[in-house]
């Protein structure tokens, strides 16, 4: 970076310190995909983060959120990969621009006052889908409630789960698409709580058509479920039995589900909705023995990393940390925006974790870096995960 660029990007670090920013516009990018990309001020969890939306050819738009200690880098790659960055604030304007040949001018119209800009929030509430003492024909099915609606005791946490799930449906249902009819996925389904919870939600609250198939190797799990289905009169719904890997569907899923697939299950899902070309995959994993198995203490890391490893209990922490940062980044390599976060109460269940991937436009040289890392991380931990990567 030259010194305009490394002066505005000190610039713009200081007006999100004094919360000045009203908006912030990189534009004229060197990879033509993005056309732009928009930055404003947000509170996030009671902390102020700059919320970044780019725009790409394809008529989408993508966020992300980044805080204080990220925002140096995060704003030098930016005006670094853009030819032109406009800044807004409640003070006055600044703009740079970059000349083909690499020269860039800075012209700051900024007042040295500091009159705090808007700040907006992304904290909200989450609204629960499902409602308590309230009938719903599948949940009865599945014995999670009774006749007159109430929660079958011991069935709280997972009438909980179901819930919460929705509400991450509800919340990437827009990157479904609008009007046609939605395919769906869920691999390795097991007895289908989620599976049935679904397509109740997209096809009686988002009123959609639907075309939705949950997949298990058990016989006599597709049995009960595709009895179920045909009792709740859930025509679009169906089940198979077959080996997830070996999977060939209708056509490309909109959204691909798996809740606590066991070990090496959850990566067959995974790669498996990937290699699908899968739109959205939200995935919760269950148990990580296959990297926990391969953690012998050899490697340079383990070396290092000794005063976990001697512990069981904190070397099953780290192999878990381990398996789903690797599983996020094979994503990353393959062309998704992936996030983690939790998916209930920890108290309601220890298997909390869930990966949120949805695939956006991304260059091949970005695919690239992420599978260096990815494969860096595996060399320097000595393992190997489950399908490797491409």
């Amino acid at each position: 970076m030259n010194e305009a660029q490394i002066k505005t990007t000190d610039l713009i670090c200081s007006l999100f310190d004094r919360q000045t920013i009203k908006k912030l516009i990189f534009s004229r990018f060197d990879d033509k995909n993005i056309l732009k990309c928009e930055g404003r001020l947000i509170l996030l969890k009671g902390r102020t983060a700059l919320q970044l939306e780019y725009f790409t050819s394809d008529g989408k738009a993508t966020q992300k959120n980044v805080f204080a200690d990220a925002l140096p880098a995060e704003i030098g790659s930016l005006i670094a990969s853009c030819r032109q960055c406009n800044v807004i604030t409640s003070s006055g304007e600044a703009e740079l621009k970059t000349s083909k040949s690499g020269n860039s001018t800075l012209l700051d119209r900024i007042k040295g006052t500091d009159a705090k800009a808007e700040i907006g929030s992304n904290d909200k509430k989450k609204k629960n889908i499902l409602v308590k003492n309230r009938f719903y024909p599948f949940l009865y099915e599945l014995g999670v409630i009774e006749s007159d609606g109430r929660i079958i005791e011991r069935k709280g946490a997972k009438f909980r789960q179901i819930d919460r799930f929705l509400q991450y449906v509800e919340d990437i249902y827009p990157r479904l698409g609008n009007g046609e009819e939605l395919y769906v996925l869920d691999l390795c389904c097991g007895k289908s709580y989620l599976t049935f919870a679904v397509y109740w939600y997209l096809t009686e609250i988002k009123h959609r058509a639907v075309r939705m198939c949950g997949a298990d190797l058990k016989a006599d799990v597709i049995e009960y479920c595709s009895k179920t289905a045909g009792k709740l009169g859930y025509e679009g719904l169906s089940f198979v039995c077959t080996d997830i890997s070996e999977f060939t569907p209708e056509r490309t899923p909109d959204l691909v589900l798996s809740l606590h697939a066991c070990d090496i299950a959850t990566d067959i899902v995974l790669t498996t909705a990937s290699r699908l070309g899968a739109k959205v995959i939200l995935s919760t994993p269950c148990c990580q023995h296959q990297i926990m198995g391969q953690l012998k203490g050899e490697s340079e890391a383990e070396k290092t990393l000794s005063p976990i490893m001697e512990h069981s209990l904190l070397k099953q922490k780290f192999a878990v940390a381990l398996t789903d940062a690797l599983r996020c980044k094979r994503l990353q390599a393959e062309g998704y925006k992936v996030d983690v976060t939790e998916l209930i109460d920890p108290e309601d269940t220890p298997k909390n974790l869930m990966i949120r991937a949805c695939r956006v436009p991304m260059a091949e040289e970005a695919k690239a870096k992420y599978a260096e890392e990815f494969r860096a991380l595996s060399a320097l931990c000595g393992v190997n995960l489950y399908g490797g990567i491409k």
